[in-house]
């Protein structure tokens, strides 16, 4: 069994927590108050430059020339395209003020940051794969349990659907996979313990916008 497929079934409660939490059915249905999405949006759109960033500093680590040109890829992708993508919709949902980094987000980038940092690249891909692929799974699922009448999100979950998107996290999957292939049993395990990390990362971003958690 592939390194992806054993650490995906460690954080599978996780993940159910996430699909069962309120901003992410409440999104679906379309009842959710636009004060939530909008501190998401904003908060997304910071965590996103940050996120471009790490991606960057793994691409100046990894080996292999093809997973650089993966990453630098992937960093341009979460800088120049997402961001432009949040900006349009800051327009269609009134943001006007993307704000500060608060708690939840705050914690993410840095975490992801230091990991990439100060540790090896193995452990760095592994720390960013949940942002790739829960993000993947959770946007499948609000896609496929929608409610597409009169949603006021509607629009922005049709960019959920996105093949090529979902190209970029089964490649980064298999970059992992291959890097674990080639480590040792001991890196193996940190790579699954920043991975598990980061998934409850991405259940404290979410539930922060739902209860609007900011410095106190």
């Amino acid at each position: 069994m592939k390194w992806s497929e054993q650490t995906w079934k460690t954080i599978e409660a996780q993940y159910q927590s996430i699909l069962d939490m309120p901003f992410i059915t409440e999104l679906s249905d379309g009842s959710l108050p636009l004060e939530n999405f909008r501190f998401y949006m904003a908060q997304d759109s910071l965590y996103l430059e940050h996120f471009g960033r790490t991606l960057s500093l793994i691409a100046a680590k990894i080996q292999d020339i093809q997973d650089v040109l993966s990453f630098m890829r992937f960093a341009e992708n979460a800088i120049v395209v997402e961001n432009a993508l949040h900006e349009s919709y800051f327009k269609d949902f009134g943001v006007t003020d993307k704000g500060i980094l608060q708690p939840a987000c705050h914690h993410y980038i840095h975490f992801l940051r230091s990991t990439a940092a100060l540790e090896s690249v193995e452990i760095a891909v592994a720390a960013v794969l949940p942002c790739f692929w829960i993000y993947r799974e959770v946007g499948d699922y609000i896609y496929n349990h929608q409610n597409s009448i009169n949603n006021p999100y509607q629009k922005w979950i049709e960019t959920y659907g996105g093949e090529e998107f979902s190209a970029a996290v089964d490649h980064a999957i298999a970059i992992c996979d291959q890097l674990a292939e080639n480590s040792t049993e001991e890196t193996r395990k940190k790579m699954t313990e920043a991975f598990i990390m980061s998934t409850s990362m991405e259940f404290h971003f979410w539930e922060a916008a739902y209860e609007l958690k900011t410095w106190k």
